[in-house]
């Protein structure tokens, strides 16, 4: 028993330390300015230009990092398909007769465009993502040599066909991946913290 409440009492103290105290309060304070930066989609992205324009600094002085950067850009990439895309595919809605009988019962009321990816969250991994890099840059053993023309042709090849069958995914299934008209009739179309990385989460995904 005595062994029981010591465990006990040593687990507490961790739980108590300092350590775990500034952790905790490091995380309170840093999701609260996420959720105070949500309504703010304008300085959040100069936050990000300025991050993006100090990476690029970098690797243009180091001359070097190109598959960091080649890997950048591709998750960069992935991230605006995601902001681009419907959250439901209409593909799968189109092999679903019930969804589809639904659909046309309602087709006549307006449905807000729902992305994959919302904006804060794309924000948020964007400007994560050009930290990290940053970050990777300071270690040699990252900076492999490789011609860096392939590397640029390769991946503005693949950002062709992405963005090509993006846009041909657009027109078949007629949608738009922007709010134009309910912004049109005046709707409010702030974005709120409930996209936030930790609302879903407590930590957020690297």
């Amino acid at each position: 028993m005595e062994d029981e409440s010591g465990n006990e009492g040593d687990g507490y103290a961790m739980s108590d330390s300092p350590l775990a105290r500034w952790r905790i309060e490091f995380s309170k304070s840093f999701q609260n300015r996420l959720d105070r930066s949500a309504p703010h989609p304008v300085r959040r992205w100069l936050v990000t230009l300025i991050a993006a324009v100090i990476y690029i600094y970098r690797v243009y002085y180091a001359y070097g990092f190109f598959v960091v950067s080649y890997g950048l850009a591709t998750y960069i990439l992935n991230l605006l398909i995601g902001f681009l895309s419907p959250k439901v595919d209409p593909e799968l809605e189109a092999l679903d007769p019930s969804a589809s009988s639904e659909s046309s019962k309602d087709s006549d009321e307006f449905k807000p465009f729902v992305r994959r990816l919302p904006e804060f969250k794309f924000w948020y991994a964007a400007t994560k993502a050009f930290l990290v890099a940053f970050v990777m840059t300071f270690f040699s053993f990252l900076d492999v040599p490789v011609f860096w023309p392939i590397l640029l042709c390769y991946w503005l090849f693949l950002y062709f066909l992405t963005m090509k069958r993006q846009i041909v995914h657009m027109f078949k299934y007629r949608y738009v991946p922007f709010d134009i008209r309910k912004k049109r009739y005046g709707g409010n179309d702030k974005p709120s913290s409930s996209n936030s990385p930790q609302s879903d989460e407590n930590t957020p995904q690297t």
